[in-house]
């Protein structure tokens, strides 16, 4: 299309005063007008105003293609606003947008934070969880909240998990006349009257923060025993090599945490498991990690779980792998992908060793023992050993 027929509109607590000629242009030649309502109002639009669908679903947008559409949102649409998803069903053509300051830029302005240093969170449609990556002293975080009372609920969050001792400030109605900062700690949070659209700065302090390195504490998941333990998983993690983006098949994933720790790595991961009750415990991981966005479960025994699922750039078998499971994954994985195998049986040993011996790679025997009493003095108890086969398609 020669002529955009969408106009993507940033709008904030000023209302139209704040708009540029281009959009006060857009938004009087309008048909229709989509919107929160508080977008709504401050934009004045009367009977040409469509509130967004709950759940939010770009669907009235795109059924109205080819006539004159505004979309209202805060600040700008690319910015944790609805301006992505619309894109992902235009062609460039078919729109224009008209940004406006994000609140992500009124809070660093109003602050003083270099925004390239700050991390910024869409915590309004987001778990809390999704903070959790993140939470380390000396680092400095903006976030935009669903409504006033979230910003209690975020506060008793923090405290929960060692961070009562966070500063945080309050943001309220940003950029417009009724614009309020206030200064508290998490815990104790004096709850009262907050306004939205709502955001929050935080300067975490109190707990050390979750590690960025591979081999997380075991006591850290939920689980039943079944799962590749923190130094193994180092190990395991670091034949993998998670990049960012990068797709992991967690096959027969026990606890699911390898699946965790390559998607805190950056990447992306589906956890395939036959059993409901670990099942149970990956989905549980996925939510305390705050990883829902980017840690898929699939309940179901390989290969035949495999068939309908998105190809791997790496695959992970930690238990239960024969030569028809090798040979079905070796047949899925594009070049380059990766292949880890950890076997603790004899039976499974001399298998990767078949395989290393044809295929080629990295074959590891990984003895490892921890010191534990042992009666008045200590000794060494050592873990079962585990055969590790890494290749390369």
């Amino acid at each position: 299309m020669t002529t955009a027929w969408l106009s993507l509109i940033g709008i904030g607590e000023d209302g139209c005063a704040g708009l540029g000629p281009a959009a006060r242009a857009a938004l009087d030649g309008a048909d229709l007008v989509f919107g929160g309502p508080r977008h709504l109002d401050l934009a004045g639009v009367g009977s040409k105003g469509q509130p967004w669908p709950v759940p939010f679903d770009v669907a009235p947008v795109l059924a109205h293609r080819g006539r004159s559409v505004v979309v209202l949102t805060s600040g700008d649409p690319f910015w944790h606003g609805a301006g992505g998803s619309l894109a992902a069903y235009l062609a460039p053509g078919e729109w224009v947008s008209h940004p406006a300051l994000s609140v992500f830029q009124l809070m660093a302005n109003r602050l003083g934070w270099r925004l390239e240093e700050v991390i910024c969170l869409g915590l309004h449609a987001a778990p809390y969880p999704r903070l959790l990556p993140h939470l380390h002293p000396g680092r400095r975080i903006l976030c935009t909240l669903r409504d006033g009372a979230a910003v209690a609920e975020l506060a008793n969050w923090l405290a929960a998990r060692g961070f009562g001792s966070s500063h945080l400030t309050v943001m309220e109605r940003l950029g417009g006349p009724a614009e309020r900062l206030r200064e508290t700690r998490a815990a104790p949070f004096a709850s009262e009257q907050i306004d939205a659209p709502v955001a929050l700065a935080i300067r975490p302090a109190g707990a050390p923060g979750l590690p960025r390195s591979a081999g997380l504490p075991d006591a850290g998941y939920a689980q039943d025993g079944q799962i590749t333990k923190a130094p193994i998983r180092a190990l395991t993690l670091a034949a993998l090599a998670p990049r960012p983006g990068h797709h992991l098949w967690d096959v027969g994933a026990g606890s699911g945490s390898v699946s965790v720790e390559f998607c805190l790595a950056g990447g992306r991961a589906t956890a395939i498991e036959a059993r409901g009750d670990r099942v149970a415990n990956i989905r549980q991981n996925c939510v305390d990690f705050g990883l829902t966005h980017c840690l898929r479960v699939v309940e179901g025994r390989a290969p035949a779980a495999l068939a309908d699922l998105e190809p791997p750039d790496a695959v992970f078998v930690g238990g239960g792998c024969d030569a028809a499971l090798i040979e079905a994954l070796w047949a899925r994985l594009a070049p380059g992908a990766r292949l880890v195998v950890n076997a603790v049986t004899l039976e499974t040993e001399t298998l990767l060793m078949q395989h290393h011996a044809i295929k080629g790679g990295t074959l590891l025997r990984l003895d490892i023992a921890e010191a534990a009493p042992l009666g008045r003095m200590r000794g060494w108890s050592p873990s079962r050993t585990v055969v590790q086969w890494s290749v390369a398609r």
